[in-house]
This record gives structure tokens, C-alpha cells and sequence, in this order.
């Protein structure tokens, strides 16, 4: 459960106007009511501190049907790529890891099938030409088993030609990068060195056995599909192995992340606040964060409907194209804003310009194109929720 010093006494002891927080509210629960979605759980945070956070509707939680509550935990799905990221880019502050480093050189045993090539800045900014390669759940949690499938991962294009979304497997190639480069796992050195920092006790990758009871089951509550462009390993099937305790225990670098919406905002604080908590410890240096948010991809890297991808190391930035609402921020954000969201339509990001940040999360499973009208509406609200004093 989140310290109370986390969490403000009203909205506008954290800069948070009110009456705008309870729209962000009514657009959420408005979903629930619809029978769009079973649950979901949503928080605006600014200053350090939670100005609101609520949960609504019902979920499979323990095998029981419960109503959503604040401490009901969800998978994280691809926001968990944010949080493994900004490990990797203490690896660039404190000088154990550049960009232009070749993968094949930290990890020999990558450089196979024509992959010697490949750099680190190639497979952040995921045009690193290995988008499909697999490794399946029942493997995750063994080490061996990863190497020996990274040495059997081929190319699909060349490295850096175009930009396709590598789901699974850039970022257990960054795990493992951050075991090469420590000597600590993965999960280990986030825990130890982002998230616990953060007091983000259950923002967690690989889940404990004790938390089980208070996550909320995937469901699809329309007739599954894949998601458009193909993302790999990430199919329905694949999602729906969340559910199982193993697959959850294991973790995924890529999308195995558990949290609630408070600790998914409020991530995101630190990072737009100068690289510190509210009671000023501090996680990175500002520099860092400049370095790692600026966009890194040109004109030929776009998404799969043809928008420039705004890739920073393994975030999404919004920019000033007039486009954030198709990188998951709305169309309110400043160009500055940043983050990244999830295959069930999770939310997260912050903005430095405005200080807000936000986490969404739900355990259902709909449309894309309803998925993604529901992002933009709730991150716009979201992203002008500052007190006009402010």
C-alpha cells in the first residue's frame, strides 16, 4: 500500500484544480458504467504527491469477483518498458554503458545470425532489426535458457533502416545488459535503484507471492484480436498467461510489470522534477533525463499508421506535431511530455512543462479503436488538470 506522505491531503495542496481532477474521474468511471470495461484505476499526480486517485468497477482478484479498490494491482504491460529504462540510463550516468556500444560486445553471445552489429542505441530506440525474436514464458525466469535464445535470434531487416516495435525482445537484451554491466539482476537493480528510491514499493517486475490476491485477472471483454502491425510474442494467448502465477512471478522486462495507477504517476515525478522525490532524494541527474528523453528517430522510423514514432532510449516523447494523441499523451500535453503505455490501453507519462503526470490501468481487454479515443480523452483531461494559480 502507498505511504500516506505520498499522497496529498486535497487536490490543490499538489497544484491539482478540483473540479478538472473530477472530470478525469467522470470520463473513467463512464467506461465502467458503459459495460466497456470491468474496471479500472486512475491517478493525477504534481508536486511529488497524489492529487487523486480512484478505482472503479469489479475484478477477478484471488479467484473472486471484488470491486476495485486503490489497492487492487494491475500488469503494467509495455509501461513496464519506462521503468526498466530508466535503469538502464543510470548505466549512462554513472559511465558503465554508451549508446554507440555494440550489444555483441557486452554480450558475446548476441553477436550471431548477422546481429554483431547491432548497438545499444539501436535497440532502445527499437530499430535494432530483431522486432520477432523470441523467448517464451516458460523460460523467463532461467538465464541460461536466455542467452542460448540470443544467440539464435536472427535479423529481419537492417538495423536502424526503419523502426517496428520490438514488444519482448529489446528489452531482455537491456536486462541482461544491466546483469553484464552490475553484476545484479535486472529486476533486482531496478528495485534497488528506481523504484525503492521512489518509495514505489509495489511497482514491482516479478511479482511476489503475496500480492496475488490483489491483482486483478486479464479478460477480454470483446472477441480477442491481435494488436494491428503484429507485435510479436504479444498475442491473446500470451496475455492471457499473465493471469497464471508463474508467468506473473517470473517477471518480463518488456511488459510483466505490476502496479497500481498511484505508483504508475508517480513514477513519473521524479523524472520531470530535476531526477528527485518530493523529500529530495535524488535518483538521477537532470542531465541524464535530458539526455535519454530527447528524440532520437528521423523520418524513416514511423509507427504502424504512419506517424513518426518520437522514440527517446526506450520512452515515447509527445513533440509538437500535433500528433501526441497517437503516442498515448492526448492533445494537451507540451511537446516535452513523455512515457509510455500499455497493450490494454494502461497510461502513463509525465509532463515537465506542467509538472502533472498520470497512471491509468484496467484488466480489460477492448478494441483498439475504443482503446484508443479512451486514451486520448482521459490523458487530454488529465493534462490540464493544473490549478490556475499554477
Amino acid at each position: 500500500m502507498l505511504d500516506a506522505k505520498h499522497i496529498a491531503a486535497k487536490p490543490e495542496d499538489a497544484g491539482v484544480d478540483s473540479e478538472k481532477l473530477e472530470a478525469v474521474f467522470a470520463r473513467v468511471r463512464r467506461d465502467i458504467d458503459d459495460g466497456k470495461l470491468p474496471s479500472a484505476q486512475v491517478a493525477v499526480a504534481r508536486r511529488g504527491k497524489i492529487a487523486g486517485l480512484r478505482a472503479f468497477g469489479t475484478a477477478v482478484q484471488g479467484g473472486e469477483e471484488r470491486p476495485a479498490t486503490p489497492e487492487t494491482l494491475y500488469c503494467i504491460y509495455s509501461s513496464t518498458k519506462a521503468v526498466v529504462a530508466a535503469a538502464v540510463w543510470l548505466l549512462f550516468e554513472e559511465g558503465l554503458l554508451r549508446l554507440d556500444e555494440r550489444v555483441a560486445e557486452i554480450i558475446p553471445e548476441f553477436g550471431s545470425n548477422g546481429k554483431e552489429n547491432v548497438t545499444v542505441e539501436q535497440t532502445m530506440l527499437h530499430v535494432g532489426g530483431y522486432p520477432q525474436a523470441p523467448f517464451p514464458a516458460e523460460h523467463w525466469d532461467n538465464r541460461a535458457a536466455l542467452i542460448e535464445a540470443f544467440a539464435g535470434w536472427r535479423l529481419t531487416w537492417e538495423p536502424g533502416s526503419r523502426f517496428e516495435y520490438h514488444a519482448t525482445s529489446a528489452h531482455w537484451v537491456l536486462a541482461e545488459i544491466i546483469h553484464r554491466r552490475t553484476g545484479i539482476d535486472y529486476k533486482t537493480f531496478v528495485r534497488d535503484r528506481i523504484t525503492g528510491p521512489m518509495g514505489l514499493d509495489e511497482l514491482s517486475i516479478g511479482l511476489a507471492d503475496d500480492y496475488h490476491q490483489r491483482v486483478a485477472d486479464v479478460r477480454y471483454v470483446m472477441e480477442p484480436v491481435e494488436p494491428p502491425g503484429g507485435w510479436g510474442e504479444v498475442t491473446p494467448e500470451s496475455i492471457l498467461r499473465l493471469n497464471e502465477p508463474a508467468v506473473r512471478r517470473a517477471g518480463l522486462p518488456g511488459g510483466g510489470g505490476f502496479a497500481g495507477a498511484a505508483e504508475l504517476a508517480l513514477f513519473y515525478q521524479p523524472l520531470i522534477n530535476g531526477g528527485q522525490t518530493a523529500d529530495g532524494t535524488r535518483i538521477m541527474k537532470q542531465e541524464t533525463i535530458d539526455f535519454a528523453t530527447k528524440v532520437r528517430t528521423d523520418d524513416r522510423h514511423c509507427d504502424q499508421f504512419g506517424a513518426p514514432c518520437n522514440r527517446g532510449l526506450s520512452i515515447i516523447v509527445a513533440g509538437d506535431d500535433g500528433k501526441s494523441n497517437f503516442r498515448g499523451m492526448g492533445r494537451t500535453v507540451s511537446a516535452r511530455a513523455f512515457g509510455h503505455g500499455g497493450a490494454g490501453g494502461q497510461i502513463g507519462w509525465g509532463d515537465p512543462e506542467t509538472g502533472i503526470s498520470l497512471g491509468y490501468v484496467t484488466e480489460g481487454f477492448v478494441d483498439w479503436m475504443t482503446l484508443g479515443r479512451r486514451v486520448t480523452a482521459v490523458s487530454s483531461q488529465a493534462a490540464v488538470c493544473a490549478s490556475d494559480a499554477d
